[in-house]
């Protein structure tokens, strides 16, 4: 990565201007050289995961998936009735089947949250760096498998857009660009502008890693019509520290998205349960309500425990009903 280069002004600077410029330089730089290592940081943990964890699972439940059409043909005993086209049936007054061509090259296309709540994270470690890490390991088995990694970043609006290209380098690219941003903007999060952007940029089926905390609401028709054109899997970032108010008496809070200071009595028991209740309502009960009306299947990923173990388990279980025929 370069180093930001800085433009000289016309005539000779003062003593405190030149001071500002190289302190700024200085800064800059070392920026730079923090977003370096966290991104080899991060390839080096990730890539110790995808060679002894993830690269087989991830081709056993994404490899090979035949979603591209090829054509139609009679019926015979034993095809999947569910794949029976009723209009070409209905047309030439007997069943017709689709048939699909297998899918050797698949696209995965990372959808990452980079809202200011992005920045909550306790035992060390914020959401954003969780995501970081996942979109590494998801990204560096999609490379090994010689498939292709594109990525969004979103907040109140769609940012910053990868397109999808092969290749170790440009799986690095993605992890530095979602590692840049991982501090978290000032701004709310919107699921359903980044949904409709997804919707309408990628016109081949692919596989969506949909990265947030999902701390929005409005998004469940976007998120339909997204997972209706491409394969939606949420990852869901949670952390326990947010769902209990501590007893520490009166606290001054943040809102991280708004900005917004005020003060909370936490020695306050119907203080502390109406936090828990509201929370719990929407995080234990509301999303996975959602998700289940949508049609899709999301994975819970706990930011200050194991993230490792909820995409195994999906991996596995996606597996099997790949090789049940669901």
């Amino acid at each position: 990565m370069p180093f930001p280069k800085f433009r000289r002004t016309a005539g000779p600077l003062s003593w405190v201007e030149e001071r500002d410029l190289r302190r700024a330089q200085e800064e800059e730089a070392d920026a730079a050289l923090r977003l370096l290592r966290g991104v080899r940081r991060v390839e080096i943990k990730s890539r110790r995961l995808v060679q002894e964890l993830f690269s087989g699972e991830y081709h056993s439940a994404f490899k090979g998936r035949g979603i591209e059409f090829a054509e139609v043909r009679e019926y015979a005993p034993g095809d999947d009735v569910r794949l029976i086209d009723r209009n070409v049936s209905a047309r030439l007054r007997r069943p017709f089947v689709k048939i699909f061509q297998e899918e050797r090259e698949l696209t995965v296309i990372f959808v990452v949250d980079q809202s200011g709540s992005m920045r909550f994270g306790s035992r060390g470690r914020t959401r954003a760096e969780a995501a970081a890490e996942l979109t590494a390991v998801l990204g560096f088995s999609a490379v090994s498998n010689h498939d292709k990694v594109g990525c969004l970043l979103f907040s109140e609006k769609a940012g910053k857009w990868i397109p999808p290209r092969k290749g170790r380098q440009h799986a690095l690219r993605v992890v530095r660009e979602v590692l840049s941003g991982r501090s978290g903007s000032r701004g709310g999060t919107s699921v359903a502008e980044a949904c409709a952007t997804v919707a309408r940029v990628i016109k081949r089926r692919s596989i969506i890693f949909l990265v947030s905390d999902f701390l929005d609401e409005g998004y469940e028709q976007a998120l339909s019509l997204a997972a209706k054109r491409h394969e939606v899997v949420p990852l869901v970032l949670r952390d326990a520290a947010e769902r209990v108010l501590p007893d520490v008496g009166l606290v001054e809070m943040e809102d991280l998205e708004t900005g917004r200071r005020f003060l909370v009595d936490t020695s306050d028991l119907a203080v502390r349960a109406a936090h828990e209740g509201r929370i719990g309502a929407f995080t234990e009960a509301g999303l996975p309500d959602r998700f289940r009306r949508i049609g899709v299947e999301p994975v819970f990923i706990s930011v200050d425990g194991d993230a490792v173990a909820p995409l195994h388990r999906y991996f596995r279980t996606r597996a099997r009903r790949r090789g049940a025929g669901r």
